[in-house]
């Protein structure tokens, strides 16, 4: 017979980073051109599959920024003192590739970012924060 206790829940899986990907009304859309949108959002799902979560997100009111990402951290990371990375004018393959490497690495708090990324980063006010923080827009 079994030690494990019967009816107990399995063991927490591994939590993952978070990356969010703006696809409002700028960020993903004609306004930004000459970056296939489409297929910068495949690329981040088929890299980071299984290592981090994606998500398309309505407007994060940062147009100014477009393309916009978030990497919110993963628990583990949130505890070694990782907090959301706010990415933006992402709009090239390079800067993308990046961005993967990073998460990949385990992403806020368990990797440092490459150097280049600092030149990606801003900081959103923080009501627009806070609309991530809590679910986003979309």
């Amino acid at each position: 017979m079994s030690r494990r206790t019967r009816g107990a829940p399995a063991a927490p899986g591994p939590s993952r980073p978070t990356v969010s990907v703006c696809r409002g009304c700028c960020c993903g859309t004609p306004k930004i051109p000459g970056v296939d949108h489409a297929g910068q959002l495949a690329r981040l799902r088929t890299s980071l599959d299984g290592c981090a979560t994606v998500r398309a997100v309505e407007c994060l009111d940062a147009c100014e920024h477009g393309n916009v990402i978030v990497v919110q951290p993963s628990a583990e990371g949130r505890r070694a003192g990782g907090r959301p990375v706010w990415l933006g004018l992402v709009n090239d393959p390079d800067a993308l590739a990046d961005i993967t490497t990073w998460v990949q690495d385990g992403g806020p708090g368990a990797a440092d970012p490459p150097a280049i990324l600092e030149l990606y980063v801003f900081t959103p006010s923080r009501r627009v924060r806070e609309g991530l923080e809590g679910g986003g827009r979309g």
